[in-house]
């Protein structure tokens, strides 16, 4: 069979549809299409006589499957194919496929131009089926103009919530409902206190434009301006030593880390602010460790960071995002058997670094390493004040 091709033609939602010449001839040589059902009703009377219709729904996979043994197929899709659209998703599952899109304008674009606002300096997330993390990131770095494609979980009223929850307050919503659509297209200002409280139509997109400094971002957060267990201030990673352990752990060059015994919750925040391309997943054994990590998150505008409150050595990590980095804040007497559970889901190339107190804890974790496949890194010696000197201790898979 000769290289499939993949035609994909951009359509806005307008009701009065205009197809280029090029366009209308590419249909009227066509014989099998696809597209959603919103697009199956905007093209069904510009169709050729006969033509295969074949309807984009979920699994994909039997979408996939109905394309085989189709050496043309022309697809309808919203806005720009290339924008988080599913000209991209043809090119992962059919890597050999030629595919040619013909563009319209994308949402945030026809927001932008309604709004005559320029879009060059806007970045773009999408939280259409999507986690928080990639917009969560861009809160954390200040992006001062961000593009924000919604779906009906990640609402604008959600959206504004979740940022007033974490302290982002400086931002101006500019929000889009049904852009392209001469009818029912509705564009708003809102700040984040109005427009947590509004409705929405759905699709709505949604532009963000910072205002002002908005909140401090920390180098090291100050020990004291956190929540601690019980008011014990020797239950946290000083700040000193808590960058030097995220400098071990190069987690500049790492994906997902584990805090395993966070207490306070300090090294898994100031990795998150620090780092925020970072998973980071978080475990404490005592119960008041989600609400003093909920709190602190909170307090310093750290979104995103997922507890989990147990015993580290009978949890099952098996659906967790396996590390590449983990840093062990507590052990519990139990720092050869939580080293064993780290070694069997450590990413290769993966550390786990240890803060040392003691000889006990120093001799514990050289035995941990000997009965595992890690190797033991390097060894720094720290002494922060006037109390005994600490060890940092990394060992690497």
């Amino acid at each position: 069979m000769e290289q499939q091709l993949f035609t994909v033609i951009g359509l806005s939602d307008g009701r009065e549809l205009f197809l280029p010449p090029h366009i209308e001839r590419i249909i009227r040589n066509g014989e099998v299409f696809s597209g959603g059902v919103r697009h199956r009703q905007i093209m069904e009377n510009h169709l050729p006589h006969g033509a295969l219709w074949i309807d984009i729904t979920t699994p994909l996979d039997d979408v996939f499957r109905q394309y085989a043994g189709h050496s043309h197929v022309v697809v309808f899709a919203s806005g720009d194919p290339l924008f988080f659209g599913f000209a991209t998703t043809i090119q992962k599952r059919l890597p050999q496929a030629r595919v040619v899109t013909y563009p319209a304008f994308n949402s945030l674009q026809m927001l932008a131009h309604e709004l005559t606002m320029p879009y060059h300096d806007m970045q773009v997330v999408s939280l259409t089926g999507r986690p928080w993390q990639e917009f969560d990131n861009a809160l954390i770095r200040r992006t001062t103009k961000m593009g924000v494609l919604t779906d009906r979980e990640h609402t604008p009223a959600t959206i504004a919530a979740r940022m007033l929850y974490y302290g982002y307050s400086g931002y101006t919503l500019f929000v889009g409902e049904c852009l392209g659509n001469e009818e029912e297209q509705r564009i708003r200002t809102l700040s984040l206190e109005e427009a947590s409280k509004e409705s929405f139509k759905h699709p709505n997109n949604l532009i963000l434009l910072a205002q002002g400094e908005g909140r401090p971002r920390y180098f090291g957060i100050p020990d004291g301006e956190f929540e601690l267990l019980h008011n014990r201030d020797k239950m946290i990673t000083k700040a000193p030593l808590r960058l030097m352990d995220l400098s071990v752990l190069g987690l500049q060059n790492r994906r997902s880390f584990w805090d395993v015994g966070f207490c306070t919750g300090s090294v898994s925040i100031e990795a998150r602010l620090q780092f925020p391309h970072l998973l980071v997943t978080s475990f404490e054994i005592r119960p008041e460790g989600e609400q003093l990590m909920e709190a602190n998150s909170r307090r310093f505008g750290a979104p995103g960071i997922r507890s989990v409150i147990g015993d580290f050595t009978a949890q099952d990590l098996s659906s967790l995002p396996a590390p590449d980095a983990v840093f062990i804040g507590g052990h519990g007497g139990k720092l050869k058997e939580m080293m064993e559970q780290i070694s069997r889901v450590l990413l290769p190339g993966g550390i786990v670094v240890f803060n040392s107190v003691s000889e006990n804890s120093y001799r514990l974790f050289l035995e941990a390493v000997a009965v595992t496949p890690l190797t033991l890194q390097n060894e720094c010696l720290v002494a922060l004040d006037d109390n005994n000197p600490i060890r940092i201790l990394s060992a690497v898979l």
